[in-house]
C-alpha cells in the first residue's frame, strides 16, 4: 500500500520516530527503541465523554447520545461473540487494558513476547464491534456499581466538583462514566451509531514504542486495517463563558482533613498554544508555590499545607486550566494566601536561580519519558490527536525563558478561580 511516511526528529535530544498516514486514513506512529525487549502498543480514537452530540457528513441535524456512552462503548468493545479479547491476550501473556478520558478512548497492550500476534489481536477486536441487547443490559449493572464507587471516593468528588464550580455549560462537568440515569438510556443502537461515527479510520491512531520491527508492524497494519468511507463527523460545540460559575463548592465525605482543588480558568486555546502554556505555567507555579519555594515552607510551618500539595497545568480540546491541590486545615484561608503571594511576586519577582533549577528538573522529567515504552507510546498518541509532535513538550521546556514565566505570572487571572473543598463527614470528625 502507498502510505505517506515521514521521520519526526528532535535535534535537541537525538530521538526520532516514524509517522505514517495510512491509505485507510489511520495515523500510525512507530518508535523502535534500541535495547528494549518490551513493547507498548495503543489504538486510540478521538472520542471521549465530551462528545455528547454529533452529526455525520450529509446529515441535517445533530444526534445526541447519553452521557457516559464513550466509556460504555470502551467496556463493550472487548466482548466478542465467542468470548473476550482479554482471553486472547491472556493466552499470549500480554497485559491488555483500555481507558476513556474526556477527549479520547484508547485500547492497549504491553508485552515482552509475541508482539506480532498481540498486534493482530488488537487490530482485529477494535474493528469488529459486537453488541447485543442482553450484553448491553448486563453491562449497565457493572458500570452503575463503578459510578457509585466513584461517587463515594473523596478524591474523585473533589476533582469533579472543581469542574462543576468552574464551568457553566461544558460537558467536562459530567463524569466520564456518566450517571446512573444517563447510562440507562444506552442501547446497542447507540453504541453502533457512535462506533460508526467515531471509530472510522480517519479518526483513529496507532502508537507503538519499544523493541519491535517497524516493518513487521506496518505489514500487519497494511493487512488488517479496514478502509473507511472517509466521511467526517462534526461535533457539537458548547458555548462556555470565560468567567467561572461558582467561587466555592463543598462536599462532606470520609477523609482525615479538608481536601481542596483550586482551578484557574483560561480563555480557549489551540492545541499548540495549550501545549506551550502547559510547560510555561507548570514551571511558573512550581517556582512560585512549589515544594522548594519559601511560600510552601511558610504554609507548611503554619500547618496550612502538607506533603500532598501539588501545582500544575493541563488542557484538552481547547480548554486550559491551572490547578493547585492538596490538604489544608483551612482551604479558603490558604486560597487567599496563594493569590496574595502570586500578586506579590508580580512586582517583587520570583528567584531566577529557582527558575533555572525548576526548568532543568522539568526538562529532565520530560526527557526521561523517552526511556519508557508506555510514556513514549502515550506521548505520540496524545501529540497526534493535538496536531503536534511528541517532542514539542521537551523542546519547549528546553527553550522556555525567565521572561515567559514572569509574563505567565502577570497574566494568570487571579479573580477567575474557583475552589472545590471536601470536608470530613460529621461522623468522621466525631470519631
Amino acid at each position: 500500500m502507498n502510505s505517506h511516511k515521514e521521520i519526526i526528529k528532535s535535534a535537541g535530544i537525538g530521538e526520532q520516530y516514524l509517522r505514517i498516514k495510512h491509505p485507510c486514513g489511520c495515523t500510525i506512529c512507530l518508535y523502535p527503541m534500541e535495547g528494549f525487549s518490551t513493547v507498548y502498543a495503543m489504538y486510540g480514537v478521538n472520542f471521549g465523554s465530551l462528545d455528547e452530540a454529533f452529526k455525520k457528513e450529509n446529515e441535517v441535524g445533530f444526534t445526541s447520545v447519553p452521557k457516559g456512552t464513550a466509556h460504555f462503548l470502551e467496556h463493550k468493545l472487548f466482548e466478542k461473540k465467542d468470548g473476550s479479547a482479554f482471553d486472547l491476550f491472556g493466552k499470549t501473556g500480554a497485559n491488555a487494558n483500555a481507558f476513556t478520558s474526556f477527549d479520547k478512548t484508547a485500547y492497549l497492550f504491553y508485552c515482552s513476547q509475541k508482539f506480532e500476534e498481540n498486534l493482530e489481536i488488537l487490530l482485529n477486536f477494535v474493528q469488529e464491534p459486537y453488541f447485543t441487547d442482553e450484553t448491553v443490559e448486563k453491562e449497565k449493572g457493572i458500570i452503575e456499581q463503578e459510578i457509585m464507587m466513584y461517587e463515594d471516593d473523596p478524591s474523585w468528588r473533589l476533582y469533579m466538583n472543581s469542574y462543576l464550580a468552574a464551568f457553566h455549560n461544558h460537558p467536562i462537568r459530567i463524569p466520564i462514566a456518566g450517571t446512573k440515569e444517563s447510562i440507562a438510556d444506552i442501547d446497542k443502537e447507540t453504541l453502533y451509531n457512535c462506533y460508526n461515527a467515531f471509530y472510522a479510520p480517519n479518526n483513529a491512531y496507532i502508537s507503538i514504542a519499544g523493541g519491535f520491527d517497524p516493518n513487521k508492524a506496518l505489514e500487519i497494519c497494511d493487512r488488517l486495517l479496514k478502509t473507511g468511507s472517509g466521511r467526517k463527523t462534526e461535533r457539537l460545540t458548547v458555548e462556555e463563558p470565560y468567567e467561572i460559575k461558582e467561587k466555592t463548592i463543598k462536599a462532606k465525605l470520609p477523609c482525615s482533613k479538608p481536601m481542596f482543588e483550586i482551578l484557574y480558568k483560561f480563555p480557549e486555546m489551540t492545541p499548540a498554544e495549550s501545549n506551550k502554556a502547559y510547560i510555561v505555567y507548570d514551571i511558573m507555579l512550581e517556582v512560585c508555590l512549589g515544594k522548594t519555594s519559601s511560600f510552601y515552607t511558610e504554609m507548611y510551618e503554619q500547618e496550612l499545607l502538607d506533603g500532598g500539595f501539588s501545582v500544575g497545568a493541563y488542557g484538552m480540546r481547547g480548554l486550559f486550566m491551572c490547578y493547585i491541590s492538596g490538604d489544608s486545615k483551612d482551604p479558603e484561608l490558604l486560597l487567599g494566601k496563594i493569590n496574595a503571594e502570586l500578586k506579590r511576586l508580580r512586582t517583587e519577582l520570583p528567584d531566577k536561580t529557582e527558575f533555572e533549577n525548576i526548568k532543568k528538573r522539568t526538562y529532565g522529567s520530560l526527557l526521561s519519558s523517552y526511556s519508557d515504552v508506555a510514556t513514549g507510546a502515550n506521548a505520540m498518541l496524545n501529540a497526534e490527536m493535538m496536531g503536534i509532535t511528541a517532542f514539542d513538550s521537551v523542546e519547549t521546556a528546553s527553550a522556555v525563558t525567565y521572561e515567559e514565566i514572569i509574563e505567565a505570572l502577570r497574566t494568570i487571572d487571579l479573580d477567575n478561580c474557583s475552589i472545590s473543598i471536601v470536608e470530613p463527614a460529621p461522623d468522621q470528625v466525631n470519631a
